[in-house]
């Protein structure tokens, strides 16, 4: 038989101290041994060693008989019940609540280690006040009664339930499995726990039960019980299965995967992780002695916080049949564990070995008997010295109120209900160095481990610390685990498992819900043009900064750069190269033009105007500089204004050239009165008001909305655009459209004027020049609305450029061919002659 049994029966252990002598019926004080009053610490020692010599006092006699073929008969209610009242029986009669002769007078019972355990025997030891401590975990007590006299060894269920949680969200383990024993903590824990997983993103793949067994059942039985469920765990694609039990359950557990091998399941035991919870230990009985145990390696487990126990070792390594006269537990455990037979049993064949009695318990492998301390066994210890602590406290109170009778000192006499407020007191450091005391649920203020479970070939295994869930730690440091020291499955390589629905969506994509699907499950969509997402499993994709923008995988926001039209790129120095070329070309010929001022060609259609309009021409190419280069306030302030009052002077005066030509035409007819209007003054009125009436626009502009310095984050999505913003974009489609009413007048009055009578008539080279002017400006709106960043500066830039240039050549370039190329044309005599052969 292995460790299971010795362990997993119901250790119902008496308290005791044995008087002298008591006669029965009389009623007694409970006695104590009087060396023990010298020294504390002796009277702890003393205790805790009658404690550990009850075991060679109890009678096992008296119960029922386990047999060799049904060790499970320990698990049994009625087992419990009877060793309960046992324990208020004359030792050697069982008679429940007479106690006669020398006597173990009976102060608290320590039960464990099911939970069902402490409700059957809370049934009968809360009548008599009896105080209760299970080492492991504790039952649901519906009677409030019965609850007041259960002092919890087991720390609490929340702080566990909460351990596992996190732990599965370290590991984003989000697509989970559940099996769980169907009793009051499986349910509350599938009712109660389950939900608030799911709450934090955590959803199962399935949740199920252990088939129903019960301490009898065979083997087919088992097997048969198991099967389905084993098809559902192994097919599973969840990789961490959490695992809530008692302390059997593993034994379940293993029947479960076994069952995979009879139906042929394609056994992925070994690609699971499977989270055992604290109440389940490595149990097995004989049958399961050889089968493998690689399936528990890499396993998770939590464990009651434990710590080495100086002397422990020694205490296992000196415990042998001999040792333990009357325990017959003793020597059933050394037979099954070692496999022979006691030479005083009767049950010996010829084929079995006899045990010598001197066999070493270190040699046998982990998965019959291990030699170091379990979380279980360090909660029995803790529960002995709970025991024996507050035994100590309330003798020492009883030592302070002696009572004289028959002139000699007799105690107090105290029943078990009083000791519980020694009890609930009890706070002090055992030998291992931690704090043990009760907290206001009379649990015992503890946490717990995490354990990694790695299995070697010779059939043992190893429980390495690698977390621990500390309640009393600062809220940051209440989970904690060494990752890198956690030994995985060799089926997964020595890397972290996943256990997801699906893949995990990379970045650059978000989740999508399957449909009909639980939320863990979903497909992966990339994300939304001009969105990232830059971790993996996001729901959605966010949108850059606005000074950022999204890569190609759409992953990583970049940083924009500032987009402007400058000085330094190829677009810029040849706009501005152009500019400082047409503005050169324009004072060549506004100096050829005046030093020819007195030639008939100069002076022919107001010399005047002409020279008014080759410095607005070349003001205009100079304006032009105001828009290349970085925007700041006064260029931005300046640049459109400027360019609105130069372009309407400018057109202005070609208006005014018309009208002066239209005019003169008319008044060198007999009769006109014509005469009197055309002149200087007309040109120059005409000039001075379409000219203020720009001005008065771009005034206003200023005023209401001046244009200013901007960027630009949304036009492009790779470029911050340094701009001018209009300030008003009415006012400046109000300044281009006066300007396109000034041309559209200036090209009718030229184009009804083109065919009159005159040597140097201007008005069919200012019709070709309006043409070209109106056609770069009705191309130039569509053109600007449909660029963006410095492109639509550069679009206007050349828009004023051609234009310029378009008057510049259409009215200038004929009158400067004549001048510089046929001088002899340019005479009074030569234009007389023209004008008479035209006539």
């Amino acid at each position: 038989m292995v460790l299971f049994v010795a362990f997993v029966l119901v250790l119902l252990v008496q308290v005791v101290c044995k008087s002298p002598s008591v006669q029965c019926p009389t009623s007694h004080p409970l006695p104590i041994v009087h060396k023990y009053y010298q020294s504390g610490d002796l009277l702890i020692a003393g205790i805790v060693s009658h404690v550990f010599k009850f075991f060679d006092t109890v009678n096992f006699e008296t119960r029922p008989s386990p047999s060799s073929s049904d060790p499970l008969i320990y698990f049994s209610p009625g087992y419990t019940y009877h060793a309960a009242m046992e324990l208020l029986s004359t030792k050697g009669r069982f008679i429940p609540n007479y106690k006669c002769d020398n006597q173990n007078n009976l102060v608290a019972v320590l039960g464990g280690p099911k939970s069902n355990f402490c409700l059957y025997m809370a049934d009968i030891l809360s009548i008599f006040k009896i105080p209760q401590l299970p080492y492991g975990s504790a039952p649901v007590m519906n009677n409030k009664n019965e609850a007041a006299f259960l002092y919890k060894i087991f720390p609490s269920w929340t702080n566990q339930y909460m351990g596992i949680m996190k732990l599965l969200l370290y590991f984003r383990w989000i697509w989970v499995g559940v099996i769980y024993v169907d009793n009051e903590h499986g349910q509350q824990f599938v009712q109660e726990v389950l939900s608030s997983f799911s709450e934090h993103g955590i959803c199962f793949d399935f949740v199920v039960t252990f088939p129903s067994m019960t301490f009898f059942s065979s083997l087919s039985q088992m097997k048969a019980g198991n099967e389905d469920t084993s098809r559902l765990v192994m097919e599973s694609t969840a990789k961490a299965v959490v695992v809530h039990g008692e302390i059997e359950t593993v034994i379940n557990l293993r029947f479960l995967l076994r069952a995979a091998e009879f139906k042929e399941i394609p056994m992925r035991t070994k690609a699971k992780v499977w989270i055992l919870t604290a109440q389940m230990d490595f149990t097995s009985i004989e049958l399961q002695r050889r089968w493998d145990l690689d399936f528990i390696h890499g396993a998770l487990s939590f464990a009651v916080h434990s710590r080495e126990v100086l002397g422990f070792d020694q205490f296992l390594q000196a415990r042998d049949p001999a040792s333990e006269k009357g325990d017959d537990f003793m020597g059933d455990f050394w037979k099954h564990a070692f496999g022979c037979s006691l030479p005083s049993t009767t049950e010996a064949t010829n084929d079995e070995e006899i045990c010598t009695g001197k066999e070493k318990l270190e040699s046998l492998p982990g998965s019959v008997f291990e030699m170091s301390m379990t979380g279980h066994s360090y909660s029995i210890y803790t529960a002995v010295y709970v025991v024996a602590h507050a035994l100590h406290a309330m003798y020492s109170s009883m030592l302070k109120h002696r009572a004289v009778a028959d002139g000699r000192n007799k105690l107090l006499r105290k029943q078990p209900w009083q000791f519980h407020g020694f009890l609930k007191r009890v706070s002090f450091n055992n030998s291992a160095g931690d704090l043990i005391s009760f907290d206001e649920n009379v649990e015992i203020a503890a946490g717990f481990d995490i354990i990694n479970w790695i299995t070697f070939p010779n059939e043992s295994f190893l429980r390495a610390r690698v977390g621990r869930i500390d309640p009393k730690a600062p809220e940051d440091k209440v989970f904690s685990i060494h990752e890198e020291q956690i030994i995985w499955s060799h089926m997964f390589n020595q890397v972290q498992p996943l256990s997801l629905c699906n893949d995990r969506c990379h970045s650059g994509y978000r989740k999508k819900k399957k449909e009909g699907k639980p939320f863990c499950c979903y497909d992966c969509r990339p994300c939304p043009e001009g969105k990232i997402s830059s971790l993996e499993d996001t729901s959605d994709c966010f949108r850059c900064p606005e000074d950022q923008y999204p890569n190609t995988n759409q992953d990583l926001c970049l940083k924009k750069h500032i987009s402007f039209l400058s000085y330094e790129e190829p677009l810029g120095i040849s706009l501005a190269s152009s500019a400082f070329s047409f503005s050169f070309m324009a004072a060549s010929v506004l100096i050829i033009f005046m030093k020819n001022q007195d030639t008939p060609i100069v002076k022919a259609n107001n010399r005047n105007l002409s020279y008014i309009l080759l410095v607005s021409l070349l003001l205009s190419f100079l304006c032009t500089f105001l828009f290349i280069g970085r925007p700041k306030k006064p260029p931005c302030l300046l640049r459109q204004i400027t360019f609105g009052i130069i372009f309407s002077v400018a057109i202005s005066c070609v208006l005014a050239k018309t009208v002066i030509v239209v005019l003169a035409f008319i008044a060198t007819k007999p009769g006109s009165k014509m005469r009197n209007w055309v002149g200087k003054p007309l040109a120059y009125s005409i000039v001075l008001c379409c000219s203020f009436i720009q001005t008065t626009i771009c005034t206003g502009w200023l005023i209401t909305s001046p244009p200013f310095p901007d960027f630009d984050m949304h036009s492009l999505t790779e470029e911050i655009i340094l701009k001018c913003n209009e300030g008003s974009v009415t006012m400046f489609y109000c300044v281009l459209g006066y300007l396109g009413f000034l041309a559209t007048v200036s090209f009718s009055v030229a184009f009804l004027g083109r065919k009159l009578p005159d040597s140097f008539n201007e008005a069919k080279f200012i019709t070709f020049s309006m043409l070209v002017f109106c056609s770069v400006w009705l191309t130039f709106v569509p053109t600007y609305l449909s660029t963006k960043g410095k492109y639509m500066v550069a679009v206007e830039v050349f828009s004023i450029l051609a234009s310029s240039v378009g008057l510049l050549g259409c009215i200038f370039f004929p009158k400067l061919y004549i001048i510089v190329m046929r001088p002899e044309l340019n005479t009074k005599g030569q234009i007389t002659r023209k004008l008479n052969e035209r006539i």
